[in-house]
């Protein structure tokens, strides 16, 4: 259910699209590229869309790099939040924002808690503002 006001105009915002995983390409991304066609769909523009491996260094200097791209608005990634070994999306974000958006992961789980229950405690969604781009991962 969604409760949009008409009366805002609409701005669409160019998005840079990043998958987080060792073992994903395009042709596999299917987290990915349901991103793409929902974000297409509602009108918005993905700038970049790139796929890295699961690297907590390569991961910070992505996130700097496309924040600081003046084209892109915001950055959406998939992959990397969960509790294994190799997922660090968190812990890369966190070491390069500004600030973060707690509400994000706390409604993103709250929002999961409908289609996979009590296993939405694994998720360690977040969101961030690095040089003024906003993250959510």
């Amino acid at each position: 259910m969604t409760n949009i006001d008409a009366s805002v105009k609409f701005v669409s915002i160019n998005i840079a699209l990043l998958t987080i995983s060792d073992s994903r390409s395009e042709n596999e991304d299917e987290s990915g590229n349901l991103l793409n066609e929902r974000i297409t769909n509602f009108g918005h523009t993905v700038k970049k869309r790139l796929i890295i491996k699961d690297d907590v260094a390569l991961i910070k200097q992505t996130f700097l790099d496309l924040s600081n791209d003046p084209v892109i608005d915001v950055i959406i990634s998939t992959g990397g939040t969960g509790l294994t070994g190799r997922d660090s999306t968190p812990e890369a974000v966190m070491a390069v924002a500004d600030k973060t958006i707690d509400g994000f992961g706390e409604l993103f789980r709250q929002l999961s808690f409908s289609k996979i229950a009590t296993s939405t405690i694994q998720s360690r969604a977040i969101g961030a503002v690095v040089n003024h781009t906003y993250i959510f991962c």
